[in-house]
């Protein structure tokens, strides 16, 4: 990553990052295009809006998004509401120059593309933006999730040589829209977070294109550089929800309960170890990928208590076990199970994206590369099976991924990856 402090960049010195001279105006403006109308485009939105030198389009083809946006800020320009802490809460404004349903429009000279929607909607994303891309544009999934370069790579074809794709673990703020449009509150910042680039083999980005972003992000939260894309995908924070999903529901029995149960905080022996054995399994497959590659660096898959440790280390407590750090971490207070209501109290929502997008889109990409390694995954494969059946499909038959839904997810076997070689010359 760049030296250069990051209150002395502008939209313009890092333009030159992308080398289509042609499509920068005289300021030499950074153009960005952000996917999506909920909490996380907004944000990004209103925050990327406000640095010099940078100009924000965003593309929403939900219903009538794009028409409801346009017509807010025909009113005023957006605020940002910025929490540094407690005390210091900023207001900052400031305005995409456009907002639209049209996927030319959005995309015309556009140098990074942010998809901040839900995995399950980078598809229609892709598919919209696809003929429009130009050479060297980066594509940023925010948060990718597990497959997201696969699925980018296949959407957008021969492309991909002159293109790059990045991926970041997750948001990285906490934010709520409080006016459609119009108003965001970013309620705090991750103090790290994981991010790799996967690069066409004929396109001039570079892994300085990442410092872009942390220009646009701002100081917080500080980007750690993941040296390979395969990485980042056994890395991903779809990990967690399905274990513990199915560790506090696996003996239901359509019982009505009375309140809602905490989720992280009311994590128990069983969930936890259901957890670290997920995660084992996937250490080991990235150990095993090491061994039959050894130019591939996988060392940053480390087991999901380390990661705990790493980037929850101010907000957890109770470093002692993968338990207690649950448990203890401040960034989790409350948060609940998701239910459904009931006449008579609430039932657990089995379609909740817990589930319902960390299966196809986590666990299963996540036992696509462990078959290709050739590792068994005897704990993921039992979360798979019962997932499966609540979701009413088919990915895992017996320890194969060979279920009639699999086009559903985004393992690399339903995008012709057979061996560890494929998944490293994309």
């Amino acid at each position: 990553m760049s030296k250069e402090p990051l209150r002395k960049m502008d939209g313009r010195r890092l333009s030159r990052h992308f080398s289509r001279a042609e499509d920068l105006d005289q300021e030499g403006t950074l153009k960005i295009l952000v996917c999506g109308g909920g909490n996380g485009a907004h944000c990004m939105a209103a925050l990327a809006s406000s640095r010099p030198h940078v100009e924000v389009r965003v593309l929403t083809l939900y219903a009538d998004e794009a028409d409801r946006w346009t017509k807010a800020l025909e009113e005023d320009d957006m605020t940002i509401s910025i929490t540094y802490s407690e005390d210091h809460v900023e207001d900052v404004k400031s305005r995409p120059s456009l907002v639209t349903k049209d996927p030319a429009k959005a995309a015309e000279g556009i140098h990074m593309i942010f998809f901040t929607v839900p995995a399950f909607a980078h598809a229609q994303y892709l598919k919209a933006i696809a003929p429009h891309i130009l050479e060297n544009t980066l594509l940023i999934g925010l948060p990718g999730q597990a497959g997201f370069e696969f699925q980018a790579v296949k959407a957008i074809g021969d492309k991909a040589k002159v293109c790059a794709v990045a991926s970041f673990e997750s948001l990285p703020w906490a934010c709520r829209t409080m006016e459609f449009g119009r108003h965001v509150q970013l309620l705090g910042f991750k103090e790290a977070l994981g991010a790799a680039i996967l690069i066409g083999s004929k396109s001039n980005l570079t892994t300085h294109s990442l410092d872009v972003i942390q220009f646009i992000f701002g100081e917080n939260p500080v980007f750690k550089v993941i040296n390979n894309y395969v990485a980042i995908n056994l890395m991903a924070k779809s990990i967690i929800h399905p274990p513990l999903m199915y560790g506090r529901w696996r003996g239901y029995n359509d019982e009505v309960l009375e309140a809602k149960p905490l989720f992280y905080q009311g994590v128990d022996d069983e969930q936890a170890d259901l957890l670290s054995k997920v995660s084992d399994e996937v250490v080991k497959t990235a150990k095993v990928i090491q061994e039959k590659r050894p130019t591939v660096d996988m060392s940053a898959v480390i087991h999901i208590l380390d990661w705990y440790r790493e980037y929850y280390c101010h907000e957890i407590t109770d470093h002692g076990c993968l338990k207690n750090a649950m448990q203890t971490n401040k960034a989790y207070d409350g948060l609940l199970h998701p239910m459904k209501e009931v006449s008579d109290g609430f039932v657990p929502d089995f379609n909740y994206r817990y589930i319902r997008e960390d299966v196809p889109f986590g666990l299963v990409v996540m036992k696509g590369i462990a078959q290709i390694a050739e590792v068994d995954t005897p704990t993921i494969d039992t979360i798979i099976t019962w997932a499966q059946k609540k979701l009413n499909k088919e990915f895992l038959v017996g320890k194969r991924l060979d279920g009639k839904d699999m086009e559903e997810t985004r393992a690399p076997q339903v995008y012709g990856f057979k061996t560890i070689e494929d998944l490293f010359h994309i």
